[in-house]
């Protein structure tokens, strides 16, 4: 079994616990971020032109990220999403519109993955966010009722854009709604193709297909995985259940008398709860988010997280995951 720690982190505006989290996980992605060399990253002058450009209200809270990350000019051009190297994760998820819940499962390597559940208030509204970057979100809602979440869209192609997570996190941070949340994604670019579904306390939902350089199509399907439309990428090999997994979501949908709950229950079984974790697709969590009511839940086979906006508890929570793929790795090592 390998152990991780989730850790529940409340600060309202960034101080010294966010500076915590950036000494902890920065060493690692500085390493990801020149990964593919230094010398082709943008310039800190265009990061931040971009970043000010697309999302202007981000910059206050950019410069203060900047301030307590201290004088390293890889830091901060990193934070300002810009151009990031590929972000490929597995993931699945659904939204229940009769009483408005999105779960989702969220499928990579679990060693790659900082742990994060961030209440913040950085610009006005609460977020309850899995962090990811630092400064961006793999799924979150903010306290007007708004739920975002992403999955890897099945295509590698890489254009110039944000790293999704930040985008997203924008999104949590400024609209209330799925139409607002909508109009971000049309109009500020992402750097490869994801998935990302919608969800606001009203029951509207949309599930947006971001591919580089091209218009994002807005759907309004209630479940996908890792693919749009057909499976384009010649590799399937760490996705290969992508096309029978959403398949299995719209079957689940359609049942009659289904419940949120029991949706919920699913995503702990196969075919929905993946174990490829050496191939960086196993399920690292199941998140469930409740914008009527204001709660969510982060969940294992074993344990639950719940947390909401009224009651935000901190606390380090281990978490133990079956990976024999991965064990047998570090066992031959």
């Amino acid at each position: 079994m390998l152990e991780l720690s989730f850790d529940s982190v409340a600060e309202p505006l960034l101080g010294p616990k966010w500076q915590s989290l950036y000494k902890a996980y920065w060493p690692a992605y500085k390493k990801w971020y020149e990964s593919n060399g230094a010398d082709k990253k943008p310039s800190l002058g265009i990061a931040k032109n971009r970043l000010q450009r697309y999302m202007p209200e981000m910059m206050p809270t950019y410069e203060r990220m900047c301030e307590l990350a201290g004088d390293d000019n890889t830091a901060h051009r990193f934070l300002t999403g810009w151009q990031p190297p590929a972000y490929i994760s597995g993931c699945s998820q659904a939204v229940f519109t009769d009483s408005p819940t999105l779960v989702r499962n969220y499928d990579y390597h679990p060693h790659l993955i900082e742990g994060t559940l961030l209440h913040s208030s950085w610009n006005g509204k609460q977020v309850m966010a899995v962090s990811d970057c630092l400064m961006g979100v793999l799924d979150g809602m903010n306290s007007d009722g708004l739920v975002v979440s992403l999955t890897f869209g099945g295509r590698r192609n890489v254009g110039r854009g944000f790293g999704i997570p930040f985008v997203l996190r924008y999104i949590l941070e400024f609209c209330s709604n799925v139409a607002e949340a909508v109009e971000v994604l049309k109009t500020v670019p992402v750097h490869m193709a994801y998935n990302i579904m919608l969800l606001d306390k009203t029951g509207a939902h949309s599930m947006i297909m971001i591919t580089p350089q091209q218009q994002p199509r807005v759907t309004d399907m209630r479940a996908c995985a890792n693919h749009q439309g057909e499976l384009r990428w010649p590799d399937t090999k760490r996705f290969p259940n992508s096309l029978e997994r959403e398949r299995f979501l719209n079957e689940l949908l359609s049942r009659p008398g289904l419940t949120e709950w029991e949706m919920a229950d699913n995503f702990l079984r196969v075919p929905l709860f993946n174990t490829r974790y050496k191939r960086g697709a196993g399920t690292i969590y199941t998140a469930v988010y409740r914008p009527a009511e204001g709660y969510m839940q982060l969940r294992w086979p074993d344990k639950t997280i719940t947390q909401s906006f009224a009651y935000f508890e901190e606390a380090s929570t281990p978490i133990f995951i079956y990976a024999p793929d991965l064990e047998e790795e570090l066992k031959s090592k």
